[in-house]
């Protein structure tokens, strides 16, 4: 590429809750950008993450897992999307490979996957994804090659894939062959963020998004993922330091006492682990205050929708 030629491509993670989509992210941007826990259905709206390589402008779009929905909010991630599949110039369908392999063993297949194939077929015949769409088969580490080489071939067999690639988010296996390839696709054109830039979301929701993800970790399954949290309060310090006040938004009553903790010792525990992490992602000392709040019906609010950047009408 000459140095006055610069790219940039829009590239769609799309694939099941739980399928790896925030730690390729992460691993793609070199910072950690999105929510990545055990528990599914964690990252809620549209969040970029800005790669560059050389002059090229990757800008990878992390949406939510695509499922069924049951819910107003479940309706709105999902809306995410496939929004963000037919926006971008690539669509990378990520699929979960062990556990796709432990489904065929037993005669089932992965309903959420089989919803994504056949949902991007129906866009791609009716014109509205018009860019490539490839696989990336996750967690290859973990599958012996001969199962690996199956389920590819029953993948394969839709025609829908421009390419196929193995690999491990988490390892980093496969991932410069993956880069490559998108590198090689992104158009020709300005970029659309500054160059140093890690991602769009402001400092705001990026903090509370790591809170969550301490919320989660410390919780395991005992907290549903309905949980929000909500950064209130940001003052700055002259001599460099912040200020950041939070509250974690559950539900029920009921809930309380689990984030709370014996003692108060769950939410310290929190607290504690998201302040070390925003000090060292901020470069800068964080003072990080948190609330647990009851908030009833919170996720049927149209404003907390749009914080997020989803659709309350989808």
């Amino acid at each position: 590429m000459g140095e006055d030629k610069k790219h940039c491509g829009f590239v769609a993670l799309v694939g099941a809750p739980n399928a790896g989509k925030s730690t390729l992210l992460n691993a793609h941007v070199g910072a950690r950008i999105s929510i990545v826990t055990r528990k599914v259905q964690t990252t809620r709206s549209q969040i970029r993450g800005i790669a560059m390589v050389d002059e090229t402008q990757l800008v990878f779009i992390d949406t939510p897992g695509i499922f069924a929905p049951r819910r107003r909010l479940d309706r709105a991630m999902v809306d995410a999307a496939w929004a963000g599949a037919r926006d971008a110039d690539v669509v990378v369908v990520i699929v979960d490979a062990l556990r796709a392999v432990d489904l065929r063993d037993n005669g089932r297949e992965d309903e959420n996957v089989a919803r994504i194939l056949k949902g991007l077929t129906q866009d791609r015949e009716a014109g509205r994804v018009g860019g490539k769409i490839v696989l990336a088969l996750n967690k290859i580490d973990a599958i012996r090659s001969d199962r690996l080489l199956s389920l590819t071939q029953s993948l394969s067999e839709s025609g829908l894939f421009d390419q196929v690639f193995m690999v491990s988010a988490l390892k980093g296996d496969g991932l410069i062959d993956l880069q490559t390839y998108l590198v090689a696709a992104a158009p020709e054109g300005a970029w659309h963020y500054s160059e140093d830039q890690l991602s769009d979301l402001p400092q705001r929701l990026i903090a509370a998004e790591v809170t969550r993800e301490k919320a989660f970790e410390n919780m395991h399954q005992e907290i549903p993922y309905s949980l929000a949290v909500e950064t209130q309060n940001w003052e700055e310090y002259r001599n460099g330091e912040v200020r950041i006040d939070q509250v974690i938004h559950i539900e029920k009553e009921s809930q309380k006492g689990m984030v709370v903790g014996k003692g108060g010792q769950s939410i310290k525990r929190i607290r504690e682990q998201a302040q070390s992490d925003l000090s060292e992602m901020f470069e800068r000392k964080v003072h990080l205050f948190v609330q647990v709040r009851v908030s009833k019906r919170w996720a049927d609010d149209p404003d907390r929708f749009r914080e997020w950047g989803l659709n309350f009408d989808a």
